[in-house]
């Protein structure tokens, strides 16, 4: 049985092209294997706490010398760990707000990397000291973009800090493989956007047709 970890950061709940791209994923992919596990986080609606200096005190103290605040406040960052190591694949619906991460997806991705929990440190290393613990998962992400010409070579290029962000984090998520689907023009509501959006629904059912596909081979 697989495991997938479905987080949308959208903050709309209603009217959200993210949303209605990971339901779509979701929905294909259990059509297929309804017997999956699913596990849902809604970092939209429901935001982790931010790092602070009591977070970080608390991660850096040894585990069996933190005290009981200690443990408490980071109790929410073990319970996003433990959801993430279990999960085969990450399903995650995200909008781009000002050509980056919503601050409800960054706060999920500050509480899920932590040092000795999902990556390591040595300075053995050289000056590549950081090594993910985890492995061996596939990240799908399904984007929404108000405006257009994101991609690599396209007019808007440098101003895209979402997919970029997103791949380099995803390393330390343990993520093998990561594919993406993006929703562009959203802001201008024109035939483009119509297109855009038409094709990311089949992109994202056909993404989940293929990934079934390759586990059940």
């Amino acid at each position: 049985m697989t495991c997938i970890l479905h987080i949308d950061a959208s903050a709309r709940e209603n009217r959200s092209i993210s949303r209605n791209l990971s339901a779509a994923f979701m929905e294909r992919w259990l059509a297929v294997r309804p017997s999956d596990e699913v596990i849902r986080r809604d970092v939209g609606k429901t935001p982790p706490p931010l790092v602070s200096e009591t977070w970080i005190d608390a991660c850096f103290t040894p585990e069996p010398e933190r005290t009981e605040d200690q443990k408490k406040v980071l109790e929410p960052s073990d319970t996003l760990i433990d959801e993430l190591a279990r999960a085969d694949v990450i399903a995650l619906g995200t909008p781009m707000y000002n050509y980056g991460l919503p601050a409800s997806l960054k706060a999920w991705v500050d509480q899920v990397i932590r040092v000795n929990k999902t990556f390591s440190f040595d300075l053995a290393r050289g000056d590549y000291p950081l090594e993910p613990i985890l492995s061996g998962k596939t990240l799908v992400c399904m984007t929404s973009k108000g405006e257009f010409g994101f991609a690599p070579g396209g007019i808007r290029e440098k101003m895209n800090h979402l997919d970029p962000h997103i791949e380099t984090f995803a390393h330390y998520l343990g993520v093998a493989e990561t594919c993406f689907v993006n929703v562009e023009y959203q802001e201008f509501g024109d035939l483009r956007h119509d297109k855009s959006l038409a094709d990311a629904i089949q992109d994202v059912i056909a993404l989940a047709e293929s990934l079934t596909r390759d586990l059940a081979a």
